[in-house]
C-alpha cells in the first residue's frame, strides 16, 4: 500500500513516522506535500525512509507511486484536492472531514468515488463510540449530542471569538462558547471539533448533531462526550485525549486513529464495524 500524504504538521509528521517504524501495517509513505515546503523537509529529515517530497500541487494528481491519499492538512485542503485525487485513480483518507459538512463537496465526493471505483475513508478521530453509533443509525436515533471540553490555548486566534469578542485569557472557570449544530460547528472552530463531523456522518447529520464547546482552564487533556440514544438502545462515551504540545486543537488520537485505519486495509482480520 503506496501512501501519499497531504499536510506536514503536526499530525501530518505524526502519521508519517508511524507509517514509517511499521505501525500503520503494510503502509509505505511514497510522497508528502505541503504548501509549506520547509514542513516537507523537516518531516522528511527525520525519517528512515525517504518518501519524495512533491514541488507543485499538480503532481499530487500526477503522481502514481501512491495508491491512497490522506489529507491531514485543512478543510481547505479537502476542498482543492479530493476530487482530483479520486480523479486520478485514487482513494482517500480524510482527517479534516468538517470540510465535509458541504453538502455540495460531499454529493460531488461520492459520486466520482462510486463513478471511479474509489473509497473514501473518514477515520473515527479523536472520540470513541462511532462503531456504537454506525450501529444504532440503522435504527431511528432521535438525539444526538457532542460536548467538547478544551483548554483555552485550544483556541487561540479563532475568528468567532474574536467577532463575539469572547476573551479567554485569564479564565478562571468552565465557560461554554458554543452551542449550536455540527454544521455550525465546524464552519466556526474548523481546527476543533472535526470530530463533530465525523460524529455526524456516522449519526443523524450535521442538522441533527447538537455540539456544545466549552474552554475549561482546569483541564490539560481534550475531553469529547458523546450521548446518543434511539430506538435500540443509548450510547455515552467519554474520551481524555492528550493535545499536540505544538497544536493543542488536535488530540494525538486522530493521528493514531488515521494509523490504525490505514493498518486495517492490510490485515485479514477485521475487528469492529
Amino acid at each position: 500500500m503506496k501512501v501519499g500524504l497531504i499536510g506536514c504538521g503536526a499530525i501530518g509528521t505524526a502519521l508519517a513516522r508511524m507509517i514509517d517504524s511499521g505501525e500503520a501495517g503494510e503502509a509505505e509513505l511514497s510522497w508528502v506535500y505541503d504548501l509549506r515546503q520547509e514542513c516537507c523537509r523537516r518531516l522528511v529529515a527525520g525519517l528512515k525512509k525517504k518518501p519524495r517530497i512533491l514541488r507543485r500541487a499538480d503532481e499530487v494528481y500526477e503522481n502514481r507511486n501512491a495508491n491512497i491519499v490522506v489529507e491531514a492538512a485543512s478543510q481547505e485542503a479537502v476542498r482543492q484536492y479530493s476530487l482530483g485525487i479520486l480523479r486520478s485513480g485514487k482513494d482517500l483518507v480524510i482527517l479534516s472531514v468538517g470540510a465535509l459538512s458541504d453538502d455540495e463537496l460531499l454529493n460531488r465526493l461520492r459520486a466520482e468515488a462510486q463513478k471511479r471505483g474509489r473509497r473514501i475513508y473518514i477515520p473515527s478521530g479523536a472520540v470513541v463510540g462511532i462503531d456504537g453509533v454506525k450501529s444504532l443509525a440503522l435504527r431511528k436515533i432521535k438525539e444526538a449530542e457532542l460536548i467538547t471540553r478544551k483548554p483555552p490555548s485550544a483556541f487561540k486566534d479563532n475568528e468567532y471569538l474574536k467577532g463575539k469578542k469572547i476573551r479567554l485569557t485569564g479564565l478562571k472557570s468552565p465557560k461554554a462558547i458554543f452551542r449550536g449544530t455540527a454544521r455550525e460547528a465546524v464552519k466556526l472552530f474548523p481546527a476543533s471539533v472535526n470530530v463533530a463531523a465525523a460524529l455526524s456522518l456516522a449519526g443523524i447529520g450535521f442538522d441533527g448533531t447538537v455540539v456544545t464547546i466549552v474552554a475549561d482552564p482546569r483541564i490539560k487533556r481534550n475531553i469529547h462526550e458523546i450521548r446518543i440514544r434511539g430506538e435500540s438502545g443509548e450510547i455515552l462515551s467519554r474520551s481524555l485525549n492528550v493535545p499536540f504540545p505544538q497544536a493543542p486543537r488536535t488530540s494525538y488520537l486522530a493521528a493514531l486513529s488515521a494509523a490504525r485505519m490505514l493498518k486495517n486495509l492490510s490485515e485479514t482480520l477485521q475487528v469492529g464495524t
